[in-house]
Formats: C-alpha cells, structure tokens, sequence
C-alpha cells in the first residue's frame, strides 16, 4: 500500500493544501493529512480547532486520512508505515528550503521520499502566515481559505 503523509501546521488550513491533497490523491492509496505539533511555535487556532477544519474538509474522502503528531515527521512516516511526504512548492524560497528538508528526511526517515508538487498558479500567494494576519486584522480570509473552513 503507498501511503503518503503531508505534513504542516495547517494554522489555518488554506484552499492551497486542499488543491495539493486533491492531486496527490490519484498518486497513493492513502494520503494522511497530519498536523505536525511544536511546542516553541503560537499558533492563532487550536490543535482541536485545526482538526476539525482538516476533518470538515477532507471528511468524506476515503482515502484522506487526517491525523497530528509530535517529533520528526520522519518518525511519524515510518509509524504509519509511509514511505513518502508530500510538500508543496510555490516558489524558489520554499523549493531551497524544502529540498534541504528532504535530504535530511531521507536520512532520517530510513529513505522517505519527498514528493513536491508545484503549487497551480491561482495558489501560489496564499500561504498559513498570510492568511492568519488577515484574519488577526479583521480581513475578510474567505476567498483563501476552503469552504467548509467557518470563522
């Protein structure tokens, strides 16, 4: 069975990671939507509150799993038996980072592969930072984030 984690803070969970986990789907039998927790980082929702946006999202497809972890996403991938990350790139900066990321994963996670996948053109500016200090600033976040995500 290929089963791919994507790994993320998903602090809020952005139309972006939706249309990533969309089009990761056709590659892998399950894909496991996995909030990562780290005690040094404020987050703006709860980890309750963020589980159950990924779970009004991503509820109804089959083979979406939604989950949260602590430690090395590596260790979480080999837990549950994944032997790839799913990562999303919507420009150089994140493409820099990410494979540095990557290559430490492969070590770590015994040769977990990391899948990147190009953020489409329409995402490519949304990113969780962003949004939150739209919504810190009383913006309107809606047009960035999914449906099913209520504020």
């Amino acid at each position: 069975m290929k089963i791919a984690i994507f790994p993320g803070s998903f602090d809020p969970i952005t139309s972006g990671h939706v249309d990533l986990v969309k089009r990761a789907l056709p590659l892998f039998d399950k894909v496991i939507v996995a909030i990562g927790i780290n005690s040094q980082k404020k987050y703006l929702f709860s980890l309750e509150e963020r589980l159950v946006h990924l779970k009004a999202v991503f509820g109804e497809m089959e083979k979406v799993e939604v989950s949260y972890f602590e430690g090395l996403t590596a260790h979480f991938c080999n837990e549950r038996n994944a032997r790839y990350l799913i990562r999303g790139l919507r420009n150089a900066s994140d493409f820099d980072y990410e494979k540095t990321i990557s290559q430490l994963n492969a070590i770590v996670g015994n040769g977990l592969e990391t899948i990147f996948l190009i953020s489409q053109p329409q995402f490519s500016h949304i990113s969780s930072t962003i949004v939150r200090e739209i919504i810190k600033g009383k913006g309107d976040a809606r047009p960035f984030l999914p449906p099913e995500v209520v504020l």
